[in-house]
């Protein structure tokens, strides 16, 4: 008699984490978080980054690994009126900013540095990207709003269809969420009947 399931969940964790206080490898992508007002939300999601002026760290794009880091920004900013991003970054060369590298604070780039990273030594640990096409935006980390928050899951879905890697198109599956150049396989749950994809990191089944 043949085997079948109706369930499975993975444990792997397909993203790359930091421990506190380590350093970004170069050429590595991590996750990261990023906190702007939701009136500026979907606009960066469509259009990318823009970089600001200036800074602790000088110009760039402004990110952190610490979830409440990200949460603090906006400064001044009404807590239902902030959405937090989780972001896909890939860090290039990185300079770490201490105490012996403190003349590089602002110049970084200019000595070849993509991204600076401050260690959370004083306050939470920040990282300052130069080029705002290394930062894609993955998901929505944070918004009050459940309006808001599903609008720009959607924009998310939409920008990752038209993606293109290594110059062919990108779609998302619409059951495992994956982005991916070759559609799924979609079949029925031998058990509850509900549409499932092999790719799934978890399908419960509640069909006793």
């Amino acid at each position: 008699m043949p085997i079948q399931f109706s369930g499975w969940q993975t444990y792997c964790d397909k993203s790359k984490h930091l421990k506190p206080g380590q350093q970004p490898k170069k050429s590595h992508g991590y996750i990261m978080f990023h906190g702007t007002h939701k009136t500026n939300a979907s606009a960066i999601i469509s259009s990318g980054f823009k970089p600001s002026a200036g800074g602790k760290l000088g110009p760039g794009v402004y990110c952190s690994r610490d979830m409440n880091k990200a949460m603090s920004y906006p400064l001044l900013c009404a807590p239902n009126d902030r959405v937090v991003f989780k972001l896909r970054v890939r860090v290039g060369k990185v300079k770490r900013i201490d105490s012996q590298s403190m003349n590089l604070q602002t110049t970084w780039h200019q000595h070849g540095y993509d991204t600076a990273w401050l260690p959370a030594t004083v306050g939470l640990e920040e990282d300052c990207v130069w080029d705002p096409k290394r930062l894609t935006v993955i998901g929505i980390a944070h918004c009050t709003d459940t309006s808001t928050k599903s609008s720009l899951q959607s924009l998310i879905m939409q920008k990752g269809q038209l993606q293109k890697q290594d110059g062919k198109n990108l779609s998302q599956c619409k059951v495992c969420d994956q982005q991916t150049l070759d559609k799924h396989t979609v079949e029925k749950c031998w058990s509850c009947k509900a549409y499932i994809c092999p790719f799934m990191d978890k399908h419960v089944c509640h069909k006793s």
